[in-house]
């Protein structure tokens, strides 16, 4: 069975949301293995300083790289990546799920990814031009991972 990874940095700190995340995480245990790997985040209180930020950025990416196995397909969340629709979405999980073993989705901190991050991923997706909390974000994330194989299941939860 393959793996979905969701490497997040910064911990879920609210319960209704970690419920949630619970519950995707249940609901694609039909179509995968799920894992969710937090990595610690940095204190980023002088975000006026930009090379404080870019430091901080790059210690966060070179912690969740070390989640990152050599094989992994890495899927980062970014602002300035590919947006798809929630059939799109589908088939390039399908397509990324029956080339890897492991598929990791990333989640960077508040500041956003690392260069060592930014050159490792694979593929740069852009989940919405809305703006959600990190805690948010795995949610939704679980969220469409999921509707993602119903769609390729042919299973009607997307409507």
């Amino acid at each position: 069975m393959r793996q979905i990874t969701v490497l997040a940095i910064g911990r879920m700190k609210d319960r209704a949301l970690e419920s949630l995340q619970q519950e995707y995480t249940k609901r694609l245990a039909a179509f995968c293995r799920t894992e969710i790997i937090e990595v610690r985040d940095e204190p980023n209180e002088h975000t006026e300083r930009p090379g404080e930020v870019e430091q901080t950025k790059d210690r966060e990416a070179a912690r969740a790289l070390e989640k990152i196995r050599p094989g992994d397909f890495v899927v980062l969340l970014d602002l300035h990546g590919t947006e798809w629709t929630s059939e799109q979405f589908s088939e390039k999980l399908s397509s990324w799920v029956d080339a890897s073993a492991n598929v990791v989705f990333v989640i960077a901190g508040s500041l956003g990814p690392g260069k060592a991050l930014l050159a490792r991923a694979d593929v740069r997706w852009k989940l919405s031009d809305l703006t959600f909390t990190h805690l948010m974000t795995r949610v939704l994330l679980l969220e469409q991972i999921y509707r993602g194989f119903m769609i390729r299941a042919g299973r009607s939860y997307h409507k």
